[in-house]
């Protein structure tokens, strides 16, 4: 009865091991989108549309590109720690 105990124990392992990798990329990707839209959409896409916008005496995109974008990306650094924090503990990983 032993064996087959481990077994249940390995295919639960592998099932959780799945969901936490999937919960994980899910979340990275996430996290890709909001780089790429601050980084290509706000900082060049809308550099034309947007550079009646000033922040400063600076047009909108130029800001973005240069303070804003650096603003977000330490933005979604914490923003990941703080998440994965909480997906270690929902799947029993964590320190």
């Amino acid at each position: 009865m032993a064996t087959a105990d481990r077994k249940i124990a390995k295919v639960d392992s592998a099932e959780k091991a799945q969901a936490y990798w999937k919960t994980n990329i899910r979340l990275i990707l996430g996290l890709l989108a909001v780089w790429a839209l601050v980084s290509y959409v706000a900082a060049i896409g809308l550099a034309i549309p947007l550079d009646g916008v000033r922040i400063g005496n600076v047009p909108f995109s130029f800001w973005m590109a240069h303070q804003g974008a650096i603003v977000v990306f330490v933005i979604l650094i914490f923003t990941y720690a703080k998440v994965m924090d909480r997906v270690d503990n929902k799947f029993d990983v964590h320190e």
